[in-house]
């Protein structure tokens, strides 16, 4: 019998993973700066965690699956890049914040992680 959905490789599966634990990640961390400032600081922590929670149902799952084609090391290079790619257009396109040349030169930084943990033999 056919599958209904394809299976995806544990590389695209932690990618897509992480990319979706991040949006949940960066909504829990800085949304509250958006939506919650007159709120009190309880309420603020409290939703981040709550939103928190689904980035750690998506988070523990990429994990675990990226460590069976990654090192540990290469997960955590990974991660920041993502980390990064999804906080930009969240800062710039939802928070407002004008985008800044700092951004090109911090992903040209993980670009020569990405280098050293991925293609560097040492």
């Amino acid at each position: 019998m056919e599958k209904m959905m394809p299976q995806l490789s544990p590389t695209l599966t932690t990618i897509l993973l992480l990319l979706l634990s991040n949006i949940f990640m960066t909504f829990a961390w800085y949304g509250h700066l958006k939506h919650l400032k007159g709120s009190a600081v309880f309420v603020a922590i409290m939703v981040s965690w709550g939103i928190a929670f689904f980035e750690y149902m998506l988070m523990v799952p990429a994990n675990r699956i990226g460590a069976t084609v990654f090192s540990l090391a290469q997960l955590k290079i990974l991660q920041e890049v993502i980390t990064l790619s999804v906080f930009i257009p969240f800062a710039v396109l939802y928070m407002k914040e004008p985008f800044k040349l700092n951004y090109v030169y911090a992903g040209m930084c993980l670009l020569g992680a990405v280098y050293f943990m991925f293609y560097h033999k040492s």
